[in-house]
């Protein structure tokens, strides 16, 4: 019998201010179910992070939670989510901020 692996339900989250940060991220999605990773790429030049990033949820509810919501609103911002792909935990992580 092969290991089970734990399931991550995954959103990608766009138009991200730059105000905010991986914690304020994880608060807020936090509301939808338990989040297992939030990952948030940041830029070398600028300092700053790119805009986007990807919540991991630890159940699917958290994920249907919080795709039926819209809009998702932070710091004044519509924050645009949609189901993610691709798992982010494959993807390179260099550079980036990662909490688990």
């Amino acid at each position: 019998m092969a290991a089970q692996t734990k399931k991550v339900f995954e959103i990608f989250v766009s138009k991200v201010p730059w105000t905010v940060a991986s914690k304020e991220m994880r608060e807020y999605f936090g509301q939808f179910g338990p989040v297992k990773k939030c990952l948030i790429p940041f830029d070398k030049e600028t300092g700053f992070h790119r805009g986007f990033g990807w919540i991991g949820f630890t159940t699917e509810e958290g994920l249907t939670n919080a795709l039926q919501k819209e809009p998702h609103v932070l710091e004044g911002a519509k924050l645009l989510v949609q189901r993610n792909r691709r798992p982010f935990t494959e993807q390179k992580t260099n550079k980036d901020s990662e909490i688990d």
